[in-house]
């Protein structure tokens, strides 16, 4: 009994530290992509961030970071299937009957690329998140990276909270240089799994400024 708690709570411990590094990469990879982009959230960080150290509290004066990693969210979700559901009785759903006891998958994946919902879907526009209220606590249903209800991402707060600051503070010490390729030519290919993952790692390095 002990040994399944003890499974239980490592497989926990790591599907949250995976996704969580797989979303920095995917949000860095966005960035290094997107220059314009990527020049407003540095000068957003150099601007409101006063010495070397990015607080939980700063996050706050960073509306534009949080935007991109919102679209970074909404192009890669973590788990682009979200975890499996079951239908406790048959029920019909825009006109699909959905037997008692099926397995439901949710593309959170396909619904944050949807034109019918999202502008521009597949380009990289965190200026959609600006002034918006939506947000990635489960109950907006076209924008759903953690999932919703009783079974959505334990760690959510956590996670957001983590990137941002893990992001904000590379914006801040150090110049990002792509050793081996332009930054158009990142590939954005991807693997489905539960953590979707990058189809070709990125290799980026980092160089600490001067001045710290």
């Amino acid at each position: 009994m002990y040994r399944d708690r003890f499974k239980s709570i490592k497989e926990l411990f790591s599907a949250g530290t995976d996704s969580i590094a797989l979303t920095t990469e995917w949000f860095i990879a966005e960035l290094l992509r997107n220059q314009e982009a990527m020049q407003k959230a540095r000068d957003e960080v150099m601007k409101k961030i006063d010495g070397n150290v990015v607080k939980e509290s700063d996050l706050v004066h960073l509306p534009f970071l949080e935007a991109c990693f919102k679209e970074t969210l909404r192009l890669h979700p973590p788990a682009p299937l979200l975890l499996p559901h079951k239908a406790p009785q048959t029920c019909e759903v825009m006109g699909y009957t959905v037997p008692k006891d099926s397995q439901i998958l949710v593309n959170v994946w396909a619904i944050g690329r949807d034109p019918k919902i999202w502008d521009d879907p597949l380009n990289f526009k965190p200026e959609r998140f600006i002034g918006s209220k939506l947000n990635y606590k489960g109950k907006d249903f076209e924008y759903l990276p953690f999932g919703g209800g009783r079974r959505m991402c334990p760690a959510d707060a956590m996670a957001s909270k983590i990137i941002l600051l893990t992001v904000a503070s590379l914006i801040l010490n150090f110049d990002w240089f792509l050793p081996s390729m332009n930054h158009g030519e990142i590939d954005m290919g991807d693997e489905m799994a539960i953590p979707m993952r990058k189809k070709e790692p990125l290799h980026v390095t980092f160089k600490l400024r001067e001045k710290f």
